[in-house]
């Protein structure tokens, strides 16, 4: 078996992929969600502004910061932090630069995902497709995602300025569940937690989020630097 060096730094990337996006496309920003919501119900409340939100955004620049609970880390509660910088870009365009607790890179123009793992001179290289994510992220990244069509949604808590909603996809994924908390009246996400199939929990805040900059389409395309070893996990997949 490949020992994965970009995956050991940032164990989470994988399979938090799809709370990541979430987090991006339903992030808080300096713009103003609109009117309020319609809907009366707690959940109805908050998915409402969720999915204005979500619309509203096209693309989104921020600071992160990423906890992961893993199971396989030494038992329940263990865990690992991680920070750092991100820029995301309807549809499927996302770069996150990893800071502490040690320099990589996460690249992806939408149809392939780069992993870059400086300290190792290592990049892991696959596609974005359904074999990668499956159910409802593949929709949010494409730029076509619908709460209520893609999630089984239900309120764990519910008050005024804040609701806890857990979302469980309603197709076949790779994770189990995820869990947002959000201010219903706008729409802004405080946070949001995927629990994948076997209980790693991972979080993800963003601060000082800012929306609708255009950034450059060069941040998204990525090139191995000079005597970088390239591992192509589509190809090691197709020869298992």
């Amino acid at each position: 078996m490949n020992r994965a060096p970009a995956l050991r730094v940032q164990p989470g990337v994988r399979r938090t992929l799809p709370a990541l996006v979430l987090a991006l496309i339903c992030a808080a920003s300096a713009s103003a969600a609109g009117e309020p919501p319609a809907a009366t119900d707690c959940v109805g409340r908050a998915v409402t502004a969720l999915q204005h939100r979500y619309e509203s955004v096209r693309d989104l620049a921020a600071s992160f910061e990423q906890t992961t609970r893993s199971v396989a880390l030494g038992g329940p509660g263990a865990s690992e932090a991680s920070r750092g910088r991100v820029v995301f870009a309807k549809p499927g365009r996302m770069r996150w630069t990893y800071e502490s607790p040690e320099p990589s890179l996460v690249v992806s123009d939408g149809k392939q995902l780069w992993i870059y793992d400086p300290a190792h001179r290592e990049v892991q290289r696959l596609g974005v497709t359904d074999a990668y994510l499956s159910g409802a992220a593949v929709h949010f990244l494409l730029g076509q995602g619908q709460i209520l069509r893609d999630f089984s949604v239900k309120a764990l808590r519910c008050e005024a300025a804040v609701v806890e909603l857990e979302l469980v996809p309603r197709a076949p994924a790779s994770y189990e569940k995820l869990r947002v908390v959000t201010d219903p009246r706008s729409g802004e996400l405080l946070e949001t937690t995927v629990v994948d199939l076997i209980g790693n929990a991972t979080t993800v805040a963003l601060r000082d989020a800012q929306t609708n900059r255009d950034p450059d389409p060069g941040l998204f395309r990525f090139e191995a630097p000079e005597g970088v070893r390239v591992i192509d996990l589509d190809a090691a997949a197709g020869g298992r």
